[in-house]
């Protein structure tokens, strides 16, 4: 059976950008301004405060792993209330060696290990539609396990690197979906896979793209009227049922053309049309461009799943 939690991160192709290790002792409080890509940290030892913004502060304590999907201005702080010290994400995504809060001598009470990735595949607003703004699990030893070995690799710089980076963020971000209940999950693919009626639609769709699905083939296959289940899956997904099968397949269809080089009239097929005219005019109304000009290098990445433009995600090339 398909599973469309593994088709978007296999479509996202995250890629480890940095993982550094952080330090903190005594009295600090770190600003740090917008990042805007995925961010991620994992506590080792000690504790220490998170203030998002625009969230409630949440305090991090050691095993504990947190995710950023958008990574806007955040402050993180340890010890007593101190003004805070702005910090450039981008200077600390560079930085050598460990990053030092507090106190610079002594044996610190809070270490971490805090990264970033990337997404090669697609825009990350993919993600940041299937998650709640902040991803906070408590105690995971398997992510704790994950990151442990993905700061290990990118400072050991072995053979074969860039492929053990991509297996370890593929699995960290696997891990940190699963740990979210989809009732904390915003309407999109997580929150439905957590819906069982519309899980079944939702596998239908992943598993066979190029049926010619209809409304009330998608409601047989969850076992529901075609009205119920056309204004469940629009409540639970945040997209009505035939709005996210277009945006479907043309994520589909995009890998496709941005990795493969497809043909255009064997494309169609195999996204569901049944010629490449009538591909190539929703390719057009739905991304903006033709699907020559976009496999000619000038397509962006796959689009949200929350808005009308797109869900979620197809294979890996040689994954």
């Amino acid at each position: 059976m398909a599973d469309p939690l593994t088709d978007v991160v296999r479509l996202l192709q995250p890629q480890a950008v940095f993982a550094n290790r952080i330090a903190g002792r005594g009295d600090w409080a770190v600003r740090y301004a917008a990042y805007g890509e995925p961010s991620f940290c994992i506590l080792l030892d000690g504790g220490c405060r998170l203030a998002v913004d625009g969230q409630a502060p949440v305090l991090v304590q050691a095993g504990d792993f947190v995710l950023l999907p958008k990574t806007p201005p955040f402050t993180l702080s340890g010890g007593r209330p101190v003004p805070e010290q702005p910090m450039d994400p981008h200077r600390a995504a560079g930085a050598a060696g460990e990053l030092r809060y507090g106190e610079p001598g002594g044996r610190p009470d809070m270490r971490a290990i805090g990264g970033a990735f990337h997404f090669d595949g697609a825009d990350h607003g993919l993600l940041v539609a299937l998650l709640p703004d902040v991803v906070h699990v408590r105690g995971s030893r398997r992510l704790r396990q994950l990151v442990r070995m993905l700061g290990e690799e990118v400072r050991a710089e072995q053979p074969g690197r860039d492929v053990v980076l991509a297996w370890l963020v593929d699995l960290m971000l696997v891990e940190a979906m699963r740990s979210v209940s989809s009732a904390a999950a915003p309407p999109g693919l997580l929150r439905g896979l957590g819906d069982e009626r519309i899980a079944r639609a939702l596998h239908a769709m992943h598993a066979q793209v190029a049926h010619p699905w209809t409304l009330q083939a998608l409601a047989d296959a969850a076992a529901l009227s075609r009205s119920a289940f056309f204004e469940r899956f629009r409540r639970v997904v945040g997209v009505a049922p035939m709005a996210y099968l277009l945006a479907w397949r043309m994520a589909l269809a995009k890998d496709a053309l941005r990795h493969e080089g497809a043909a255009v009239a064997e494309l169609a097929g195999r996204v569901g049309y049944g010629s490449a005219s009538s591909f190539s005019v929703a390719f057009q109304r739905h991304v903006g461009q033709s699907p020559g000009r976009f496999a000619r290098g000038a397509g962006g990445g796959a689009a949200s799943p929350r808005g009308t433009s797109g869900p979620a995600g197809e294979r890996r090339p040689g994954r």
